[in-house]
């Protein structure tokens, strides 16, 4: 065995020594913060008494003035202060100890910190200021205080929002009023078209919204500016439509009162049509399907509808053009009614009729509220915000209710009501319409596409090849109970879209 030699042992000694030395210095640098963030009252009073410097901050920049403000600590963020701490110390984040003391609420240490030179105007990384912090956590005092110290009002952060925009987004009334008081821009919008307004409307928080309307807001004035598009407004939303659609309907009649246009179309739909939408949402794989928005307030959307009637919105108003974002509304002239029959929804088919709606009304492509009711839509596909029970319910209800309803109509593609069924593969519906006299030698004839009901069943309709065996039968028999023969489905190539 080889003996240790004295070099050896001093080499060793020395490198126990040195490290030892390293993580004495090492605590030394951080061993104020680490006391204040354990919030070690005995260690911070022994290291405060013994004079160690206040300003060595923790691996991420943050000191222990940072951790007094977070943890609200007045009497510590006073000695820290004493002892020489940066007022305006920031952590490896940009983040600046006033922002957190904006963000924890504490008025006393925000007051501490501005009186001691505290800047104002800091911000954090982003550009949000501590103005826009103390604006979104909603304490007053800290607000006044800042505007007080010098804080620019309309600062921007790097999205371009502001103070204000925080405030009416959080629903901080009070702080929207003082914002506004002392000059805050209220009318000018983002990129995405969301004012002040927009936000406290889109959150429903009604007093922020009547401050912004009082302070004299356009209340019709469309986002232009927005893209629509996964959950996010269209272009010309207005604060009327943008409210009825997150479901704040005593809101939205607020702004009727407000002299709000209840038939504005400059999102391609009016008022009316999208109460079809927002009472029944779509479903399936697409950005509008969503449950129904859970909203504020008291008021139903059928009592928002009578609102609505009673404030001028027209029950027979047909869309003035095509095109749109919505399915089953696009098409020009589609009116409430039709929108309504189109989701299957009866009792607003029922509110519509009593406030004066028009039953046999059609649109541009000669589409009926029979037609839509019975599943007949844009996409030809089988998913939808109504359930088949319910699409059973609007075709008995229109066949039982309606007088002189067109069971044979044919729109301008060649389809009719069974179409619709076989499109939404309805096999109650289909015998339900043979019952009432649809004629076979209309229905059966095919389409401009080259499709009957009975080809649709087949599953030869527009995307994927989708039958319907349940409709097929249903099909099949009503077609034998006329002495007619059910042809064979055509032949389906491979690849090929119907």
């Amino acid at each position: 065995m080889k003996l240790v030699t004295p070099i050896v042992v001093f080499a060793l000694v020395v490198m126990v020594w040195h490290i030892n030395a390293e993580e004495t210095l090492s605590q030394s640098r951080v061993i104020l913060a680490d006391a204040v963030e354990k919030q070690d009252d005995d260690a911070i009073d022994a290291l405060l008494d013994s004079g160690s410097d206040p300003n060595v901050s923790q691996a991420d920049g943050t000191t222990a003035l940072h951790w007094a403000a977070y943890f609200e600590d007045v009497d510590r963020a006073k000695r820290l202060i004493t002892a020489g701490a940066k007022i305006n110390a920031t952590n490896r984040y940009g983040v600046p100890v006033l922002s957190l003391a904006c963000e924890s609420g504490n008025t006393t240490i925000v007051a501490l910190l501005l009186k001691h030179g505290a800047d104002a105007n800091a911000q954090r990384a982003g550009k949000e200021t501590v103005l826009m912090t103390a604006a979104r956590t909603g304490k007053i005092e800290n607000v006044r205080a800042l505007i007080d110290a010098g804080a620019k009002i309309n600062a921007k952060e790097q999205r371009g929002q502001t103070a204000l925009m925080w405030a009416a987004d959080a629903g901080h009334a009070d702080v929207v009023a003082v914002l506004i008081e002392a000059g805050a821009e209220y009318k000018q919008p983002l990129k995405s078209g969301f004012t002040p307004f927009a936000f406290a409307v889109r959150n429903g928080h009604a007093d922020v919204a009547q401050l912004l309307i009082d302070a004299g807001v356009e209340i019709d004035r469309p986002m232009k500016e927005a893209k629509g598009g996964n959950n996010q407004p269209f272009k010309n939303m207005t604060p009327l439509l943008l409210a009825m659609e997150n479901g704040h309907f005593e809101l939205a009649k607020t702004l009727l009162e407000a002299g709000a246009d209840p038939n504005t179309q400059g999102t391609g739909y009016s008022p009316l049509h999208a109460v079809s939408w927002i009472r029944k949402p779509e479903t399936g794989d697409n950005q509008f399907s969503a449950p129904p928005p859970r909203g504020s307030g008291k008021l139903t959307s059928l009592d928002l509808v009578r609102e609505l009637v009673k404030h001028g919105a027209d029950v027979t108003l047909g869309k003035a053009k095509g095109g749109g974002p919505r399915r089953k509304i696009s098409i020009k002239g589609t009116t409430p009614f039709l929108c309504a029959a189109a989701t299957a929804d009866v009792p607003y088919m029922k509110l519509l009729l009593e406030l004066g709606a028009d039953p046999h009304q059609t649109n541009d492509r000669g589409q009926t509220a029979l037609m839509l009711a019975a599943g007949l839509s844009e996409s030809g596909e089988s998913d939808g915000p109504a359930t088949p029970g319910e699409h059973f319910a609007a075709v008995s209800y229109l066949l039982d209710e309606i007088e002189e309803i067109d069971m044979n109509a044919v729109d301008q593609s060649g389809e009719t009501a069974m179409h619709g069924a076989a499109y939404k593969m309805l096999p109650r519906v289909v015998h339900l319409l043979a019952k009432h006299g649809a004629d076979i030698k209309v229905w059966s004839k095919p389409s401009k596409q080259g499709r009957t009901p009975l080809s649709i069943a087949q599953g030869f309709r527009p995307g994927n090849f989708k039958p319907s065996y349940e409709t097929i039968e249903a099909i099949e028999r009503v077609m034998r109970a006329a002495g007619v023969n059910p042809p064979p489905p055509p032949k389906q190539e491979d690849g090929a879209r119907y």
